[in-house]
């Protein structure tokens, strides 16, 4: 793909895997709008590149997304890629989890990604090309327990995804989904902000559940070498710039031991695969 005069807008670009992309980009020659919530760290972004411009909003703000919105559909130059970013994490039993802490997610992680890819899609159009990166997870295709709200943010995420492909092929736009394994981003920090400590408000019931599976997750980390976001980062500019890229990428740990045997289990034998590996096989509340 030829990047100049090309405009590109990358959520979440505050930290982690979107930032990393901003900065990649900005250095194939893209003109980068770089969107988050952190305005500062947003012009320290945009200090480093001049091709890199700091636009402000909250995703989590349904109101705030749509002036967003209405902005990007203004541009003078339609984006040619759209990196969809942004996202985080809550985690907890699904009794732990608030029905304000679930609609939260959902507005951030699916709902935003909606409507800044509406509108970005006219441009798009117009032009008969564009390519659109979603940023999913391997969660967007198994779940880790006491991850459920997360993990159907992503499911979602990838149903999008797979219909706008088909939807927006005649256009000449590309719609791609990458998925993370485990990446050393502030992903954690935040995901145990969000979340707090549902381990110590849950019902009694719970709290033996949270014990197995902390300590069957703390397991599979053991000796782990997990890569920073510079990993994620190239993969989505590799496949964005490429001019036959596939539906989906993958990298990062658990991509290739747990993530494909996803693809090659029906549902029951990956079910007894994934509760074995977790330690879980015949554990009993």
């Amino acid at each position: 793909m030829e990047t100049q005069m090309k405009t590109a807008l990358v959520t979440g670009a505050s930290s982690g895997i979107g930032r990393e992309t901003a900065l990649l980009l900005a250095e194939k020659g893209f003109d980068v709008i770089s969107a988050a919530r952190r305005m500062d760290r947003l012009t320290e972004l945009s200090e480093r590149f001049e091709r890199i411009r700091p636009m402000q909003v909250d995703l989590s703000d349904p109101e705030d997304t749509q002036r967003f919105c209405e902005e990007v559909s203004a541009f003078s130059r339609p984006v040619s890629v759209l990196v969809n970013a942004a996202g985080y994490s809550v985690r907890g039993a699904l009794e732990d989890v608030s029905q304000e802490a679930v609609r939260r997610i959902f507005e951030v992680n699916l709902f935003s990604l909606m409507q800044v890819t509406r509108a970005c899609l006219p441009g798009m159009r117009k032009q008969r090309e564009g390519t659109i990166v979603n940023l999913s997870s391997i969660s967007g295709k198994f779940a880790f327990p006491l991850s459920s709200v997360y993990s159907a943010t992503k499911y979602a995420l990838e149903a999008v995804s797979d219909a706008l492909r088909m939807e927006l092929r005649p256009f000449g736009i590309r719609v791609i989904v990458i998925r993370p394994g485990v990446i050393a981003t502030e992903f954690h920090g935040v995901a145990n902000e969000m979340s707090g400590d549902p381990a110590s408000r849950t019902d009694d019931d719970y709290k033996k559940v949270y014990q197995a599976v902390g300590a069957g997750v703390g397991k599979m980390f053991i000796d782990l070498k997990i890569p920073g976001p510079a990993l994620i980062a190239k993969t989505i500019v590799d496949a964005a710039l490429s001019e036959a890229p596939k539906a989906a990428y993958a990298a990062g740990p658990f991509t290739e031991d747990i993530l494909e045997e996803r693809f090659a289990l029906d549902d029951d034998a990956f079910d007894r695969f994934w509760t074995d590996k977790l330690g879980l096989k015949d554990f009993s509340a």
